[in-house]
């Protein structure tokens, strides 16, 4: 669907909102509308929706998988401005925090909302994107009342091997090994962190990975890449010639999708938006765009 332009239709005009989003995916097929499933998007815009009285379609900075939570999702959308002028809204969109609040099922969560410029674009104009991922390797598993946020492995894991693993994959690279291909798509990403640590209180592993986009699967293919090296059935040297293939591997394994968050989406300045948007779309449409979230 094309954005209506933000500019001015008579009865004052369109606006651009950027809302701050968290959520539970256990229960949730992913962020993307489809038929038949529950959606992260088709909840909120369900919502939006009905509180604006007017049709809301929302664009996102990542479209996360089956099962991936987050706690700093980004989206945008443009309403009429008339739409804010209601008397429960009265013209202050982070009103919409708590009305949200009252009508969205626990699982999700609208955190904050604001007027942004008419350049702002939750996809384009992201510079990078934070996950990061919760890994035990505890022979019991995780523990109950982290499950649903906690990935487990099965054999012990050697968290400096990992770290050294994830260090050979850093920077400009082609991840079409770890990547689930899409056709006329680009597996090239920067990848600008990739690290663990064990927290010292319950032996969880927690990675934290940023890039400045990932296809799809990725992350998850990563974390199962060096995880295969932290428990001793891979070496480093493996992990890093993954680089050279150029379609998905079939010796990589894909790591559980409820131990991945996506935590933060950074942005340029908002005197940057308009020339980063440019760089971003360039990309895009010289490479078949972007394999996913």
């Amino acid at each position: 669907m094309t954005e209506p332009a933000d500019t001015d239709d008579g009865v004052g005009g369109f606006c651009r909102l950027r809302f701050d989003i968290g959520y539970d995916g256990t229960d949730f097929a992913g962020w993307a509308r489809q038929v038949g499933q529950r959606t992260v998007c088709e909840e909120l815009e369900t919502r939006l929706s009905t509180v604006l009285r007017v049709p809301v379609r929302l664009t996102v900075a990542g479209r996360t998988d089956s099962g991936v939570h987050a706690t700093g999702q980004v989206a945008h959308a443009v309403v009429p401005r008339m739409a804010l002028a209601t008397r429960s809204i009265g013209g202050d969109p982070s009103t919409l925090v708590g009305r949200l609040s009252k009508m969205c099922p626990d699982d999700v969560r609208v955190k904050s909302v604001e007027i942004v410029p008419d350049d702002f674009d939750a996809r384009f104009s992201a510079l990078r994107r934070h996950y990061r991922y919760r890994l035990t390797d505890a022979r019991f598993g995780a523990e109950p009342t982290q499950a649903r946020t906690t990935a487990d492995w099965r054999r012990p894991l050697d968290v400096d091997a990992m770290n050294a693993a994830s260090a050979v994959l850093i920077g400009l690279h082609d991840f079409a090994a770890f990547c689930r291909r899409r056709e006329g798509a680009t597996t090239i990403r920067d990848l600008q962190r990739f690290s663990w640590t064990r927290d010292p209180d319950d032996g969880v592993l927690v990675g934290q990975v940023t890039a400045d986009a990932f296809c799809w699967s990725m992350v998850r293919s990563l974390v199962g890449a060096v995880a295969t090296v932290g428990d001793g059935r891979r070496d480093v040297e493996w992990c890093a010639a993954l680089l050279g293939e150029s379609e998905r591997s079939a010796k990589v394994p894909v790591a559980q999708a409820r131990g991945l968050s996506l935590v933060g989406v950074d942005y340029p300045p908002y005197s940057e938006l308009s020339a980063r948007n440019e760089i971003t779309r360039d990309v895009r449409e010289s490479t078949g765009g972007c394999c996913g979230g």
